[in-house]
């Protein structure tokens, strides 16, 4: 009888593969397949970030520097718990969490912190912010100013998906709709006054954290991008325009074929998903995308294994063509990564980078008769989900009706089941295993920070004109009552040191919360 082999995804993998499949495709031409540049890595190589945030902006200014020292060339930032669902530091639902799976930033004066010595206009910064994300892209634009940097120059990204949120993360504050327009109103605004940024990085990465397969990750996350562009349509803007500024952030795992055929895939399709809406432009049907390697992944046993597991995602990554990475330390299924886990993370694609020969021609593995294959089983797997989503109405519809946090959920739970009968091999957990596993030196955060914080807003409460601030915030809800763009307001009301959780409390006011 013939062994039965598939991917995490239910493709089964034939024993060989001998049909040749038409290539007739080039990269930088529709629909992309093949890489969004025609030369790809051979003139620059991906951007090469490091996740990163922590503590006080003192501290995560530091690791910056450091980092940028040891080669990084673009910063990603990380923010706590608190500063991701609208809380100032001293607030009571902010106890226990400040700093600790990111940086504290409250206010004006802890994002100049956060960026001192560093010009705006000359780094391309990455922030993983999604309910808040359009008053930390203010207190970015605020500080750009202050620096007298051209606005029309800075570049960057704000993850600003929050479909996903509602599907596997977690961290919303508002019901969809007006959650929506406030995406929408970034896109405006952005396209006119900051046309380098990108206004949203659809993510992938945490549906797949979540427990998704590498096909639900691709389906949910070009819904959650169709139903993004619908939105911007429906509100009037020319999706020639706000398209070219839509970013992606995917997921790379340990198949290393499935992932390189994932990306492929997820190319081609959103290139014709983004036709079909009318984008003409080939740059506006051009899907660019970040990828982080796989937290979910990494183990708390045996935790140097998770160095190699690291250097096969990042494989995947740039064989797949991704324009920007991030590699995690090994130890971060214990804790934030120290330095040295950090450091041997960027190694890990500098090596790859420079000394495997990865970059040296475009699309390596393509017209493998098993890659070109995987390709279009992915693709087709994915485009099943995603017609049933669109006869559901589309991703929100999908996601009010619970039918994506239900896949994601099944999914998780029959990958589970692999690893606890022995079905799946995990290495160091369920065999291999070592009996002496010390585990490393971890990094902790300090419980005194939220004081340092809490002191830090009593005084900027204190110095500040109060009259001048509250007249900011009352703009903000009167504005969200209406059709008009917000972003103008929270840019005023931050650069009057109005901070984040009066900004989000305004909106509370006139929204609510979403309770899922």
């Amino acid at each position: 009888m013939e062994k039965i082999i598939q991917t995490d995804s239910g493709i089964r993998i034939a024993p060989l593969y001998t049909q040749p499949v038409a290539m007739d495709e080039l990269p930088g031409v529709f629909p992309f397949t093949r890489g969004i540049h025609a030369t790809m890595y051979r003139d620059k190589l991906w951007t090469m970030r490091q996740y990163a945030g922590f503590s006080t902006a003192e501290e995560s200014n530091k690791r910056y520097h450091y980092l940028l020292s040891q080669g990084v060339m673009g910063l990603s930032v990380a923010f706590d718990l608190p500063t991701q669902i609208g809380y100032d530091s001293d607030h009571a639902m902010s106890e226990g969490e400040v700093g600790k799976v990111g940086v504290a930033i409250d206010s004006l004066d802890d994002m100049e912190i956060l960026f001192k010595g560093i010009s705006l206009e000359q780094i391309s910064t990455s922030m993983t912010i999604n309910a808040t994300g359009f008053i930390l892209l203010a207190l970015y634009i605020a500080l750009a100013k202050k620096q007298g940097a051209d606005l029309k120059k800075i570049s960057g990204t704000i993850q600003n998906d929050i479909l996903k949120e509602y599907a596997a993360r977690g961290t919303f504050i508002y019901p969809p709709k007006p959650s929506m327009r406030i995406i929408t109103d970034i896109f405006d605004f952005c396209s006119r006054e900051v046309p380098k940024w990108n206004t949203i990085s659809i993510s992938g990465y945490h549906i797949r954290e979540a427990g998704a397969n590498a096909v639900q990750e691709l389906a949910f996350t070009l819904s959650n991008g169709k139903a993004y562009l619908k939105a911007a349509l429906e509100k009037g803007l020319d999706i020639n325009v706000f398209a070219k500024r839509l970013s992606f952030f995917f997921n790379a795992h340990n198949h290393l074929f499935e992932e390189v055929a994932k990306f492929r895939a997820a190319r081609r399709m959103w290139a014709s998903i983004t036709r079909e809406l009318g984008a003409t432009d080939p740059k506006a049907q051009m899907l660019r995308f970040h990828t982080q390697t796989g937290g979910s992944t990494l183990t708390a046993q045996q935790p140097h294994n998770n160095i190699v597991r690291v250097a096969v995602q990042t494989l995947a990554a740039t064989m797949g063509g991704t324009q920007s990475l991030h590699t995690n330390g090994y130890d971060e299924a214990l804790s934030l990564p120290t330095e040295e886990a950090a450091r041997i993370a960027l190694r890990t694609q500098q090596i790859i980078g420079y000394e495997s020969g990865v970059a040296d021609t475009v699309d390596p593995l393509a017209g493998s008769y098993y890659v070109e294959a995987l390709t279009n089983e992915v693709e087709n797997k994915a485009w099943e989900l995603i017609h049933k989503i669109d006869a559901m109405g589309g991703a929100v519809s999908a996601i009010e009706q619970g039918f994506i946090q239900d896949e994601i959920a099944r999914s998780a739970y029959k990958y589970q089941q692999e690893v606890e009968n022995n079905e799946k091999i995990i290495v160091g957990v369920n065999k291999f295993v070592a009996a002496d596993n010390q585990p490393p030196e971890v990094f902790r955060i300090d419980d005194s920070i939220r004081q340092m914080q809490s002191d830090r807003l009593k005084a900027l409460r204190a110095r500040r004109d109060n009259q001048v601030a509250e007249q900011c915030l009352q703009r903000i809800s009167a504005a969200a009552q209406t059709t008009e763009n917000l972003m103008p307001l929270v840019i005023d009301a931050v650069e009057n040191y109005c901070t984040l959780g009066e900004i989000a409390d305004a909106l509370r006011h006139v929204w609510g919360e979403y309770n899922a």
